[in-house]
């Protein structure tokens, strides 16, 4: 298998609301169609997807979904800037899109910056700065 990530699929409870928070940040949708349930977004390396969860459950197969809105799903996404003032204009930018505040940005203990905002499905990501290595 080639070490790559092709697509990063979301399942959220709001299409709509959630293709609106993610446009409020800057991602551009590929050919959306509302009425096949499914939101693209074409990024540097890999895709962002937005699935209906309740489909995204059918189409993998998977009966027992859980709670749709709290607890930890043991997953985070981390978006990487190349500088802590970076961090938190992309916090910034967030909050005003609707996302809910996790943790605040702060120096972490491997040697960076970084915070976290889940999205309006409760999906985590980390906003960053890594002094090591770019990851931008």
């Amino acid at each position: 298998m080639k070490p790559k990530i092709s697509i990063i699929c979301l399942g959220v409870s709001d299409l709509e609301r959630s293709r609106l928070f993610y446009e409020a940040l800057g991602l551009k949708t590929h050919d959306f169609d509302p009425a096949q349930n499914v939101v693209f977004f074409e990024m540097e390396g890999t895709w962002l997807e937005l699935f209906s969860r309740s489909e995204l459950a059918k189409d993998a197969g998977v009966t027992d979904i859980g709670d749709t809105t709290s607890g930890f799903r043991g997953v985070t996404m981390a978006h990487n800037e190349p500088t802590k003032e970076g961090v938190g204009r992309v916090m910034a930018e967030a909050l005003a899109a609707g996302a809910k505040l996790i943790k605040q940005p702060e120096d972490v203990f491997w040697g960076g910056y970084s915070g976290y905002f889940a999205d309006p499905n409760g999906h985590l990501w980390e906003v960053a700065y890594n002094p090591y290595t770019d990851l931008t």
